[in-house]
Order: structure tokens, then C-alpha cells, then sequence
């Protein structure tokens, strides 16, 4: 059983004691990403839209960086301030995934690190 922790500088560093994924195995969980651009740990916007993309390119940094990629996610938390917004992250996912899609939990939250208004994580495999 091989453990590694995985850090990428494009994607934001962590806010907090976590690492921004470990993998085990063939196995990657990723912690939660926010729309923070790395370069500037701010927020990119207060735009819903904007926000999501920025989230799921963070992910894609940090699943290049593990040797996986967007098609092996096997599983999505995501996390929002607004249920109203399920309808853009679905149109998001569209675009990003191939069917079959992956698994995923959508949870309606009162708050979100940095007043985010987005927040993903994700289990991933290197196969």
C-alpha cells in the first residue's frame, strides 16, 4: 500500500491543515475545492458561473498532478450556498464529462469557506 500526498502550485494551496489530495494506490481523494484562482488565494468572482468553472479547474489541476483526469472521477460531493444554481452545475458537468457520468451528491450549505458560493470535492482513480 503506497501513500502519497499531492500539492500543485495551480491549483490553491490549502487554507487550512489538509492536503489538496492523497492517493492511495490507484485511489485519489481530492479535499474540497473553492473558486479561488491560485495565483492570488481570492475568490474569482461573486458570479455563480464563474465560480463553478473556476472549481472544476482547480480539480482538473489538481487530478493532472495525480495522474488522473476529469473522465476517471468516480464520485462528486458538491457543495452550495444556493440549491437554486444545481441547473448551472449540471450544464458545467455536461460540458466537462462523458456518460457515463460519474457519481455525485449535491448538499445545500449555509456557509462556505471565503463566502464561496461553490465547493466540490471528489474521489478519483489513476486506472
Amino acid at each position: 500500500m503506497t501513500i502519497e500526498y499531492i500539492h500543485t502550485d495551480k491549483a490553491p494551496a490549502a487554507i487550512g491543515a489538509y492536503s489538496q489530495a492523497v492517493k492511495l494506490d490507484n485511489m485519489i481523494y481530492l479535499s474540497g475545492q473553492i473558486p479561488l484562482v491560485p495565483e492570488k488565494m481570492e475568490i474569482i468572482s461573486e458570479d455563480i458561473e464563474s465560480q463553478i468553472k473556476q472549481v472544476f479547474k482547480n480539480l482538473g489541476q489538481v487530478l493532472e498532478a495525480s495522474g488522473s483526469s476529469y473522465q476517471k472521477i468516480l464520485k462528486l460531493n458538491v457543495y452550495l450556498t444556493d440549491l437554486t444554481h444545481f441547473g448551472l452545475v449540471n450544464k458545467h458537468m455536461e460540458e466537462i464529462f462523458e456518460k457515463p457520468y460519474p457519481a455525485r451528491a449535491a448538499i445545500g450549505i449555509n456557509q462556505l469557506p471565503k463566502d464561496a458560493l461553490i465547493e466540490i470535492d471528489a474521489i478519483a482513480t489513476t486506472k
